[in-house]
């Protein structure tokens, strides 16, 4: 059977996107924020898990060391930490799968961290010049164990889906006029992608200081971490439209700002 084109639109978007996006919908933890979660945790978890292991084979891992000692000590204290909050609020169901596991990576050019869903992070030994101490290193391992307990990847996974949809039924409408040019792209990542990665990193950083908070270590070092990462990229980084991260400047700002508050709430 035929369908016009505006019948075909009504009954893809509402058999597609309402039962799909509409209500596959949750709260990140403290911050309470609606997020899109078309994919399980189970689905990405395992995804995640394989990918991690194929790090850990290919590059070169730091074994042993007081650095690899320091970051395992400090990720065990503050997953601890946010494991017994979660438990006294009645929220613990939102931490089950978590397995968590720490690397260091022998990269001293690379001053970056990650964590991919389920708790498996990856520290590279050039970040360790921002950190210099313990409270630096439990201000990215806050930020970086927020990113999983906010279940970020399974959100942006759901959203790429989300966005695919929606693009594809915009093109039909349009008689393939979007997909003819790279007009999608720059909608994509200029209008949603970008600002909402941003989104997810302020969030990350939020979480991020509540958790060394918890645990506590001191958050004025989050502060710190930011003015030496300034320095360390100073002519280096795009302009906060263009980039996935919000910019330095932008974070200090916000940190010293939410400071206050946490202390009150997480101390």
């Amino acid at each position: 059977m035929n369908l016009k084109r505006r019948e075909f639109l009504k009954t893809f978007s509402c058999a597609c996107c309402s039962p799909l996006l509409l209500t596959a919908c949750s709260d990140v933890a403290i911050t309470n924020r609606r997020q899109l979660s078309i994919y399980s945790d189970d689905q990405i978890n395992k995804q995640a898990l394989k990918a991690y292991e194929t790090v850990k084979k290919k590059e070169k891992i730091i074994q042993n060391g007081k650095d690899i000692t320091a970051i395992k000590e400090v990720g065990a204290r503050i997953a601890k930490s946010v494991h017994e909050y979660f438990n006294k609020i009645g929220e613990s169901s939102k931490l089950e799968g978590y397995n968590w596991e720490y690397i260091l990576i022998d990269d001293p050019k690379t001053l970056n961290a990650w964590c991919m869903p389920g708790g498996k992070i990856a520290f590279y030994s050039g970040i360790l010049e921002i950190t210099q101490n313990n409270d630096g290193i439990a201000a990215v391992m806050g930020h970086e164990i927020a990113h999983a307990v906010a279940r970020h990847s399974v959100e942006r996974a759901s959203q790429a889906l989300a966005i695919n949809i929606g693009t594809t039924i915009i093109d039909i409408a349009l008689d393939g006029a979007l997909s003819s040019t790279s007009a999608d792209d720059y909608l994509v990542n200029l209008g949603i992608a970008l600002p909402f990665s941003r989104l997810q990193e302020s969030e990350a950083d939020y979480l991020g200081l509540a958790f060394m908070t918890m645990a506590g270590y001191d958050n004025q070092e989050a502060v710190k971490i930011w003015q030496r990462m300034s320095k360390a990229n100073e002519g280096k980084s795009p302009p906060e439209f263009l980039s996935t991260h919000p910019s330095a400047d932008n974070r200090i700002q916000k940190i010293q700002n939410w400071i206050p508050e946490i202390n009150v709430r997480f101390s």
